[in-house]
């Protein structure tokens, strides 16, 4: 007589961890770090290396403040740190990325239950956080100075969505990285081929970054009369191409389905192009794009999401 094992869903498993996972995202994220390093000098890397650290030591404090087993082996709070990162200017004083990673850690990732249960992105809500209570501190960019270790000055300098300017760039630029900007978001090269390394890895899927740039892309056509020239532009400026790759893809706070994740990245592009296009601000509003995103991201996966087999229709 046969025996058969009754036993509760996923039948189906890999060998994928949350470790792998977030080590693929690190390995990802190092071009852009070492970019940002070669043109904004080595306070970049002490900007990473603390805000890393903070992320780390805040998370393994709050395990064992709270009796729980440590959590940091899973690499995700490291994520977090270079994240954040990635979105401060190397002009920061080195307070700031620890406060900010304290704040990503502690009240946006570890008080809802940690990693999987936070609904926003930690890294970019303390980014936010950050950008609000420090505005002139967060929108002070060094002009970059490519292969100056030694560090670049701080000084005030346009990024090239700020209106004084934009259209005063070239593509070439924008592409390299040799523009004013955070850490992690000039060069564009190196964002892209991170974002190949995780697409070979199968770490994030075409749908979100796709309807995301797609969906500004088209809006920015219909809106300068299919300026080519202006769009690409556009799509090469400011934290579009982090956040698209990077930050929009985060599991725990976008959709799990395919139809989820292009409303998704619908709703971040047409956000972003309200934003830059009828604000006109030199602010960056891809953060809070994604962000807004965020918080309705439960109701596009209750839509969109598929019906348990066997699950019948209540009705009333």
């Amino acid at each position: 007589m046969s025996k058969y094992v009754i036993s509760s869903s996923p039948h189906l498993r890999d060998h994928v961890t949350t470790r792998s996972i977030m080590q693929d995202v690190c390995i990802a994220l190092l071009p852009a770090c070492v970019a940002g390093v070669l043109f904004f000098g080595y306070r970049s890397a002490v900007i990473i290396a603390l805000a890393v650290a903070a992320a780390v030591l805040s998370e393994w404090f709050y395990c064992k403040a709270a009796h729980q087993k440590s959590t940091i082996g899973d690499f995700s709070a490291v994520v977090t740190g270079m994240l954040l990162a990635m979105n401060l200017p190397s002009t920061v004083p080195y307070w700031m990325p620890v406060i900010g990673s304290i704040i990503a850690i502690l009240l946006c990732k570890m008080i809802f239950g940690g990693i999987g249960q936070n609904f926003i992105n930690p890294a970019l809500a303390a980014r936010a956080i950050l950008a609000l209570s420090w505005a002139s501190l967060m929108n002070t960019f060094a002009a970059p100075a490519f292969g100056n270790l030694a560090g670049v000055d701080a000084i005030a300098s346009a990024t090239p969505v700020s209106g004084a300017a934009a259209g005063n760039f070239t593509l070439t630029q924008l592409m390299l990285g040799n523009i004013p900007g955070t850490i992690g978001e000039t060069c564009k090269l190196a964002l892209l081929i991170g974002a190949a390394y995780l697409f070979v890895r199968r770490v994030i899927s075409w749908h979100i970054p796709a309807a995301f740039i797609g969906s500004f892309a088209v809006c920015y056509l219909l809106a300068t009369g299919f300026d080519v020239s202006a769009t690409l532009y556009q799509v090469l400026s400011g934290g579009l191409i982090l956040g698209a790759f990077f930050m929009a893809t985060d599991y725990s706070s976008s959709p799990a389905t395919a139809k989820g994740k292009i409303i998704f990245g619908l709703g971040c592009g047409l956000l972003l192009f309200i934003f830059r296009y009828c604000k006109k601000t030199p602010a960056e509003w891809c953060s809070f794009a994604i962000l807004l995103m965020n918080v309705v991201s439960p109701l596009i996966e209750r839509v969109t999401g598929t019906k348990s087999f066997g699950e019948v229709k209540k009705n009333g």
